[in-house]
């Protein structure tokens, strides 16, 4: 991360804590790579000035060529481990701002900060998930009409007529009488009679009885949809009390 130009002149000076002892010479400086503003500055620790701890600039002022902040030095070196490598992950953003907590709250007038991410407003969002429902139209089979040939049976009745012999007798009159002697007085006959009956004739049509078709209709039912959401819970603050203040 570049070093704004107007806090050139700090590195390699001496940073004092607030309760006026000595820590070690300014290394770098980090600016919120969203404002612009100096947030963080690394200084000189441990055994023969071999560790560099990050330290807040909030509150800090410069005097005297002396960079002075606004934590005390035992702070400063308890810091944790940050890589010094010229930019800052947010994990290690928040591991800091936890770390100096006590010397960053906002009712001290401090400007309102995500200890799990970088520097906000004084004010945090609280978001929940909405469940939006809808249909989307989709084929889930199909219908076939088909039609095939069967064979049934079917029984019904027809009269039918047919004629039968029957021997008709009638007397000898003056009417037939010549009739009766016309031939032989003894003689042998034959006379034969055509017998005509009905039977039953059959005879098969085809008839269109109906026309069939496929088709559809829409049926509406309610049907119950279960899913999970979530939403953000913001909880009372928590109010530490017990935290050193700056002059420790």
């Amino acid at each position: 991360m570049t070093t704004p130009e107007q806090w050139n002149n700090l590195i390699g000076q001496t940073a004092i804590g607030s309760d006026g002892d000595k820590i070690g010479k300014v290394g770098q400086i980090y600016v919120d790579e969203t404002t612009g503003q100096p947030e963080w500055v690394t200084v000189s620790t441990g055994l023969f000035g071999t560790r560099e701890s990050f330290a807040p600039l909030y509150n800090a002022a410069v005097s005297d060529d002396q960079l002075v902040l606004a934590v005390p030095k035992e702070l400063v070196k308890d810091a944790p481990n940050v890589a010094d490598d010229g930019r800052l992950a947010d994990s290690e953003t928040a591991t800091l701002y936890q770390h100096y907590a006590g010397y960053l709250n906002p009712d001290r007038g401090a400007q309102g900060y995500d200890t799990s991410g970088p520097t906000t407003d004084d004010a945090m969002t609280r978001s929940e998930e909405r469940l939006h429902v809808g249909t989307e139209n989709q084929q889930v089979g199909r219908a076939r009409l088909r039609k095939y040939v069967v064979t049934e049976h079917v029984t019904t009745t027809v009269p039918v007529s047919h004629e039968e012999v029957r021997l008709e007798r009638e007397p000898i009159t003056e009417a037939n009488r010549d009739a009766a002697l016309a031939g032989p007085d003894i003689s042998e006959e034959e006379h034969e009679v055509t017998l005509h009956a009905e039977r039953p004739v059959v005879a098969k049509e085809t008839v269109p009885v109906e026309r069939v078709r496929l088709g559809t209709e829409t049926v509406t039912e309610e049907q119950e949809i279960t899913e999970q959401v979530r939403k953000e819970q913001i909880d009372s603050p928590d109010i530490d009390t017990n935290h050193p203040g700056p002059g420790r």
